[in-house]
């Protein structure tokens, strides 16, 4: 009896692997569509869903805050914010609100966030103006001798004015100021202080000579006090002596200047009277 052999139909595989295929990619598709479709829905309803929220009085602010205006009014700082109450505080951009404020030359930094459902609230740093600065054009400076604006007409005047300084002498971020612009503002600080005997609000003007240093001109008749560069803290209390002792010594006139450039040395250059013999007293 012989063998009966099977033979395999190849057509009918290849057939069955066809349709599989197919149907594959009919899924695939119908998938790629189906995702396509839901992403479209959600976009849809995200879109509704932002108008609805950015436009609903739910949100309308009722209440805008504002921390930290001294010499700006509250008024201003909405004008260069552009915005009012009753806007829709989720439809606001917070970034370009608080870049709009730091635009504003008075304004040294600034913060705004919103406070749910109807707050938006404001803080602001204003520059604290410390000396006026003489280039030419007269620019403020601040309490870290940055310039900050151009003097106008409405600045406050009633400030030290700083002569003899160049543009290359400015407080530039990342690099080493001059040894004149760092005199000027260690000079300043001590203004600032309390208990200073040369507060900022009695010196009229500063000049500052590359070689020589420092010249104050202090007090109602602008009298000069050279300090020079250097030792500032022990030339500050030499002047408080001097001005005590002439103070107390009612026999001396007033002075005209007082060289404090020498520790060991100081002049005091007294005003002429018809009664003195010189105009000299050296202490």
């Amino acid at each position: 009896m012989g063998n009966n052999h099977i033979r395999k139909n190849h057509y009918k595989g290849t057939s069955t692997k066809r349709r599989v295929r197919i149907l594959q990619r009919f899924i695939f598709c119908f998938e790629m569509v189906a995702v396509v479709a839901i992403l479209t829905v959600m976009s849809f309803v995200f879109i509704l869903g932002h108008d609805f929220v950015t436009q609903c009085d739910y949100f309308r602010a009722d209440n805008i805050t504002i921390r930290g205006v001294h010499r700006l009014s509250k008024q201003q700082i909405l004008e260069q914010a552009n915005i009012n109450k009753g806007i829709n505080i989720l439809s606001v951009n917070l970034s370009i609100i608080r870049n709009t404020l730091l635009a504003h030359p008075w304004i040294a930094e600034a913060e705004v966030r919103r406070e749910l459902p109807n707050i938006i609230s404001i803080g602001i740093k204003e520059h604290k103006p410390l000396a006026i600065l003489d280039l030419g054009r007269k620019f403020l400076i601040n309490v870290n001798g940055e310039v900050f604006k151009e003097l106008t007409a409405s600045d406050p005047d009633a400030l030290p004015i700083v002569s003899g300084l160049q543009f290359s002498d400015l407080n530039i971020p990342g690099e080493s100021r001059s040894t004149s612009f760092d005199a000027v503002m260690e000079v300043l600080r001590f203004g600032q202080k309390p208990d200073s005997i040369l507060p900022n609000r009695i010196i009229r003007k500063i000049r500052v000579d590359r070689q020589i240093g420092l010249t104050l001109f202090a007090f109602d008749r602008g009298r000069a006090i050279k300090l020079g560069y250097h030792d500032y803290i022990d030339k500050y209390k030499r002047l408080e002596s001097v001005l005590f002792y002439l103070k107390e010594k009612r026999c001396f006139p007033d002075f005209n200047s007082i060289d404090l450039n020498h520790l060991d040395r100081i002049v005091v250059n007294l005003v002429k009277d018809e009664l003195s013999a010189g105009d000299h007293k050296e202490v």
